[in-house]
């Protein structure tokens, strides 16, 4: 029966973490459109940390709750989730263009971003492989210094950046798109305590550590909103917002999830984490030269990585 119920637990944060995650960027946009925020900043910055909510709320909970195992986990797992299948699944539906200054500027810094994350485990405290609060901060304030410059650059690239779904958002009256945020919010938090607690007690049951379930189920539940935001752009064409959504949300798990996390409390971790941030590392890197090639990640690059996806998920579960 405990069985049973932390399963509800588990599959009822998902569907709260998926949906308080959705109705938030909905109503985020819809908010950005009455207040005349460019379209351009929007998609960087709103809909990336609304589709990168589900990891904060059970990385921050799990940190609260002294879990740190699945907060450093769920970020590498929903990293190389959104790195892995999210560009693959919509590689698969259509080729995927990755826009200039994207590949000049975004997708650079997040593996630059990711190297910085191992380089900060690797700086052992009291002998074992962790990030401290001093890290947290670091993170931290490169987060900060990552969020003007996208700004400063947005707004002064906001003449040449086409509005999307205007017609949608100005439907929607301004207490509907306060009410939708503060529902999303609500929800998001809720799920990610439900699951948390789920996804405890059933690594507990079934003899497998807190870092395995953070790195797969935990962290595919949390990148859901990541993978139907992506695939839903690459269907219509909008291949920039699948890219930008997967890169941007990467960047927030990073600089953002774990600087709070570790501030919050240092997450004290081992080796095996670190081989996993080398993994993500090569994941990203492998991606960037598919991207680099012909300016866009082809049908076979995207089946080579969901690919390497599976077999990384297969290790994860024999190791």
């Amino acid at each position: 029966m405990n069985t049973l119920l932390m399963i509800l637990f588990l599959v009822g944060g998902f569907i709260l973490l998926v949906k308080g995650a959705d109705v938030f960027v909905d109503g985020a946009c819809a908010l950005s459109d009455k207040l005349k925020i460019p379209a351009y900043l929007v998609g960087l910055t709103v809909v990336a940390f609304g589709t990168s909510l589900p990891e904060a709320a059970v990385s921050v909970t799990a940190s609260i709750a002294g879990s740190n195992e699945i907060a450093i986990g769920n970020v590498i797992g929903s990293n190389m989730f959104n790195t892995l299948v999210v560009l693959g699944a919509s590689a698969l539906l259509a080729p995927v263009a990755v826009k200039k200054n994207i590949l000049k500027r975004d997708f650079p810094f997040c593996i630059g971003i990711t190297l910085l994350m191992l380089a900060l485990m690797l700086t052992m405290s009291n002998g074992e492989v962790a990030l401290t609060r001093v890290d947290g901060i670091v993170l931290l304030v490169v987060f900060a210094a990552f969020m003007t410059v996208s700004i400063v650059s947005g707004k002064r690239n906001a003449s040449l950046q086409p509005e999307a779904d205007s017609e949608e958002k100005k439907d929607m009256p301004m207490w509907k798109c306060i009410l939708f945020i503060l529902a999303g919010i609500i929800g998001v938090i809720i799920g990610g305590e439900l699951t948390v607690k789920g996804a405890q007690e059933l690594a507990l049951q079934a003899g497998l550590s807190e870092k395995v379930v953070g790195l797969t189920v935990v962290a595919i539940g949390t990148s859901l909103p990541e993978l139907v935001t992506s695939i839903v752009a690459a269907r219509k064409k909008q291949n920039d917002i699948a890219v930008g959504n997967v890169i941007g949300s990467n960047i927030f798990n990073v600089l953002f999830i774990l600087g709070i996390s570790s501030s919050i409390s240092a997450i004290v971790t081992d080796m095996s984490a670190v081989f996993d941030a080398l993994i993500l590392t090569a994941a990203l890197a492998l991606t960037y030269v598919f991207a680099l090639t012909g300016k866009k990640i082809n049908r076979g690059a995207g089946i080579i990585m969901i690919v390497m996806y599976a077999a990384y998920t297969a290790y994860l579960l024999i190791r």
